[in-house]
């Protein structure tokens, strides 16, 4: 009795070699991901440091002067730094709201449609952009908004009004490039709310046509009630990354332009231009941790408030 008492003691104090003891052959499959991001997102994080020192090619990473918090006085006092952040949320925060309102739109009219056919073509038509490249893009846009000889100045002038420099101008560029990434991730997008759609017991809407519910009503009260815990779960995932842009879109679609540096420069091209161009290091990898940072308190404050009203949408 006292050895089985042992037993039970030592296994409520060491629940977790109790598991690897039982489960062994699940844990050995998890070794090749863990070493994988060991390697590429833990070891990495070593070159935090950069983002306090002057960097200097010679000394290198660990033998390069201290300079402690300069490089974010630096950004702070340039101003570089709030308008980056301002950049970044708000094309984001646009891109989450917009694109998942969009990708939920288009779920529902595309799980509303009766012929097999034309659903099929419609949902391969609307995944087709998701395998256009970012650099296919760019020529796409650049066609059609080229100065001389684009496609929208040429219909411009075929109706006698004046061409549009565009990449010259500012104030179209937020419309543009929110534009072309929801055009882009729309189809992707609705493949995740259509198979919600999809999973929802037929017996419900049955039920509700005997009620009397039309088409609409059955939206809002069997279709929308069912997406919700995934809008919010996709919602969590996006500001993780909400300080994040995407670099791709904005370095194709603008490039080095410096007249539209106001409103397209986010944190990841100014990482990348530093570091390229200018090698400062230091600056690049401040900007940086200061983007991981933002992002890591951002979600955990709003899982926190997610957390208290709805406990089973949070993700931790």
């Amino acid at each position: 009795m006292k050895n089985l008492h042992r037993d039970v003691k030592a296994q409520s104090r060491h629940p977790f070699l109790k598991d690897l003891k039982k489960h062994w052959p699940l844990w050995l499959m998890l070794v090749p991901v863990i070493t994988f991001y060991i390697i590429n997102s833990y070891l990495p994080m070593a070159g935090i440091y950069l983002a306090f020192v002057k960097y200097d090619f010679k000394g290198g990473i660990f033998g390069s002067p201290f300079v402690g918090l300069k490089n974010f006085e630096y950004l702070w006092k340039s101003n570089v730094l709030v308008q980056l952040t301002r950049n970044t949320i708000l094309y984001n925060v646009a891109f989450i709201l917009l694109g998942n309102i969009c990708q939920v739109f288009m779920a529902i009219l595309v799980s509303q449609l009766t012929r097999k056919k034309f659903k099929k073509v419609t949902q391969t038509m609307m995944l087709m952009p998701h395998f256009v490249s970012y650099v296919i893009l760019s020529v796409l846009v650049y066609n059609l908004f080229n100065y001389e000889y684009g496609l929208i100045n040429n219909v411009l002038n075929a109706f006698g009004m004046e061409s549009i420099n565009f990449y010259a101008e500012t104030k179209y560029w937020p419309f543009l490039i929110t534009f072309f990434y929801i055009w882009k991730g729309l189809g992707y997008g609705m493949v995740v709310y259509l198979a919600t759609i999809l999973g929802i017991s037929k017996e419900l809407y049955e039920a509700a046509m005997v009620d009397g519910a039309n088409i609409f009503q059955q939206i809002r009260y069997i279709v929308i009630p069912h997406i919700k815990p995934t809008f919010i779960v996709l919602l969590l995932y996006s500001l993780g990354s909400i300080i994040k842009g995407q670099f791709e879109l904005f370095y194709q679609m603008v490039g080095k332009n410096g007249l539209l540096y106001s409103v397209t420069d986010i944190l990841d091209t100014y990482v990348y231009r530093v570091t390229t161009s200018n090698f400062e290091l230091g600056l690049g990898t401040a900007a940086g941790l200061y983007q991981s940072l933002f992002g890591l308190i951002l979600v955990v404050v709003v899982n926190w408030l997610i957390k208290r009203k709805n406990p089973e949408y949070a993700l931790f």
